[in-house]
């Protein structure tokens, strides 16, 4: 592996189910890169962060994400890859029946904490990271669009991943929300921690400018620029 990469994927061929849906994918992003991956509904976006995350195998080509070998990865191994990936989807998903603290303690339980005091102190750490350490004994549904979003960022950051991967995760916030949101991620790329964001929203990326990747007509087209 190249020093430093955190992903790379070469001459992969992305399948979903018997359908190919990108060709000959070649991929290196580092670490603390912060990227905006882009392309129209369809055109593999979600397929290639699945293949990053251990949910599509790679039959073509060889892949690494964080020092794991995507070819031969094995199905115990698939929840230590994802201890190393926080992944932050559009729709939140956070659990409606409990607290702020109890959705970020059930993932922490869920990938092996233990310690009762340990566990207090990171949902308290992360929460802090991402402004919200106010919001500890909140219901979902007492928080603002922007603020779920931020509590799914704390729950991405529990195990203080090697990288981010955002599904088109302004997807429903309004514009000012979105930059809020754009700008947390961006700071914490600059901690170290690598940063795809999946977006159609091309205002944000001419706010935020910054290296993108493009799905099209079936390939990865690595950094491309945008009028």
């Amino acid at each position: 592996m190249i020093e430093n990469s955190i992903i790379k994927l070469n001459n992969v061929d992305v399948f979903q189910q018997a359908h190919l849906v990108l060709s000959n994918v070649n991929l290196h992003i580092n670490k603390g890169d912060f990227v905006w991956l882009i392309g129209q509904t369809g055109s593999g976006k979600s397929s290639l962060l699945k293949v990053i995350y251990g949910d599509l195998n790679i039959n073509t080509g060889s892949g690494y994400a964080c020092s794991y070998d995507l070819n031969h990865l094995k199905s115990n191994d698939v929840p230590f890859l994802r201890r190393k990936l926080g992944i932050v989807f559009q729709d939140f998903q956070l659990l409606t029946d409990r607290t702020v603290e109890q959705n970020l303690q059930f993932v922490m339980r869920a990938t092996g904490w233990t310690d009762k005091k340990l566990i207090s102190d990171r949902a308290l750490d992360v929460l802090e990271k991402v402004g919200l350490r106010s919001k500890l004994k909140k219901m979902p549904h007492e928080l603002s669009g922007g603020e779920q979003q931020r509590v799914v960022i704390a729950r991405a950051l529990l195990n203080d991943p090697e990288i981010i991967l955002a599904d088109e995760p302004t997807g429903n916030l309004d514009p000012d929300t979105s930059e809020e949101i754009v700008l947390l991620l961006k700071q914490i790329s600059q901690s170290g921690t690598s940063v795809i964001i999946a977006t159609h929203d091309y205002h944000i990326i001419r706010t935020f400018p910054s290296r993108i990747i493009k799905c099209e007509n079936g390939k990865v087209l690595e950094d491309v620029k945008i009028a």
